[in-house]
């Protein structure tokens, strides 16, 4: 499995923003976000091929936390991926799936789906990603009968990435589609950006958003930590 980076920090976004856990980074994926944070696990995917069992020795490293993020890129499209989850689970460890929710889960282990389905403003231009690519893009970025296995069959969390007034129109419509039952306090809104002052600039429209919808405000803590870098 091609692996980007493995390392342990806090868990910067979602319900369990702030809890220690060790993340396990794929190379790969099938978008290309405009706004991608992690191009290196994506539009141009490096990293260092390791066996489950190299995988599994690095994790067992960092004993202090149960708890692992596996991400990507897209995780979803590792061939080795279920045996991954499995062999994560029966060590005892509890799963996060950080995923775009564009592929089945097929029963995989997975303790909290953490979906964040992509929105049109992610959608990148023809110069930049050719046509090919947006093409692909922009037909598989929303996937709502995948969406609705995962958080039928999971607990889960539905994070957005939200820059404008149109994106939450297009969210509430995806919701829509969904067709479940889904707790408000389980949709996460974050605002866009990959720098403190970006982030902020956003904080305060994306906070009057959640208290009209009941949705969770999300904050992206490692930036506000860290900054925007690997390892974190």
């Amino acid at each position: 499995m091609l692996i980007s980076e493995i390392f342990h920090s806090i868990q910067g976004e979602g319900i369990l923003a702030g809890v220690p856990s060790v993340f396990i980074r794929t190379s790969g994926c099938n978008l290309r976000c405009s706004w991608c944070d992690t191009p290196y696990a994506s539009w141009q995917p490096e990293g260092t091929e390791m066996s489950l069992e190299q995988i599994l020795a690095v994790v067992r490293q960092h004993s202090s936390t149960r708890h692992v993020v596996v991400t990507g890129g897209e995780p979803m499209i590792a061939r080795q991926m279920p045996d991954l989850l499995t062999a994560l689970k029966n060590a005892g460890l509890h799963i996060t799936i950080e995923t775009a929710g564009t592929i089945a889960p097929g029963g995989v282990a997975c303790d909290l789906a953490s979906l964040s389905p992509k929105l049109a403003h992610s959608t990148p231009s023809t110069d930049r990603a050719g046509a090919a690519w947006v093409e692909k893009h922009e037909r598989l970025r929303l996937q709502p009968a995948v969406l609705r296995d995962w958080c039928s069959q999971y607990d889960f969390q539905l994070k957005f990435v939200a820059s404008s007034d149109p994106d939450i129109a297009e969210i509430q419509s995806l919701l829509t589609e969904i067709d479940l039952p889904l707790p408000p306090d389980r949709i996460l809104l974050m605002p866009e950006g990959i720098s403190t002052e970006s982030l902020r600039s956003r904080q305060q429209w994306i906070v009057q958003v959640c208290m009209q919808n009941g949705w969770r405000y999300c904050p992206r803590m490692h930036i506000e930590l860290f900054g925007n870098r690997r390892g974190t």
